[in-house]
């Protein structure tokens, strides 16, 4: 257990020291086109109730994404995590200007006095951040198994999607019981159907 525990830390460590590598123009370069890749996906576009997130440090910049959700005729999906049972409650966001207020590590939340509450059954697609992916669909994250308790939750015909660098691909995450997989990867240069 300590040696999966350690193995998964390598593998962060190895991703964050190749995204801090990168210049912020090439990481904006990348971003941009696993954006326009996103927004040319079949099950992206047709999607009426997108779950996204708001990413943390060596994770794929979720701001135009939510802009573009934003903009368009989606409604915005994001969770507020909370530390009773290491829950999470989902929000439908009307304005990502107004509806956000800033939580831990003064990273943006749904307002929930501002934004109305939703079941997880109405998620049409799930897009899930993480740190480090596999072309089997295996997902790492922070650690925190956040997401992991929220993908068993949705529904069967909701897509799970990850939008990630080439550079975050890694040969295998290794993956324990409760770790879940995301069905797409959208990277810069292809699109991963879970295998």
């Amino acid at each position: 257990m300590e040696d999966l525990k350690e193995k998964k830390q390598e593998i962060r460590n190895q991703v964050e020291e190749k995204l801090n590598s990168l210049s912020k123009k090439e990481i904006s370069e990348k971003c941009a086109q696993i954006e326009e890749q996103l927004f040319a996906f079949a099950n992206f576009r047709e999607a009426e109730v997108t779950l996204l997130y708001i990413n943390q440090p060596h994770e794929v910049d979720s701001q135009n994404i939510l802009k573009y959700c934003n903009d368009s005729t989606k409604n915005i999906v994001l969770p507020l995590f909370t530390s009773k049972n290491n829950g999470a409650q989902l929000y439908k966001i009307n304005n990502i200007d107004s509806d956000l207020k800033p939580g831990a590590n003064n990273i943006l939340e749904p307002n929930p006095d501002r934004c109305k509450r939703i079941t997880i059954d109405d998620v049409d697609i799930a897009i899930i951040p993480g740190i480090a992916f596999d072309e089997k669909g295996g997902r790492l994250g922070s650690g925190s198994g956040r997401y992991d308790r929220i993908i068993p939750k949705l529904p069967a015909t909701a897509r799970k999607v990850a939008c990630a660098l080439e550079d975050q691909m890694t040969q295998q995450v290794p993956m324990e019981s409760h770790d879940k997989y995301v069905d797409i990867i959208i990277t810069d240069k292809r699109i991963i159907y879970k295998i």
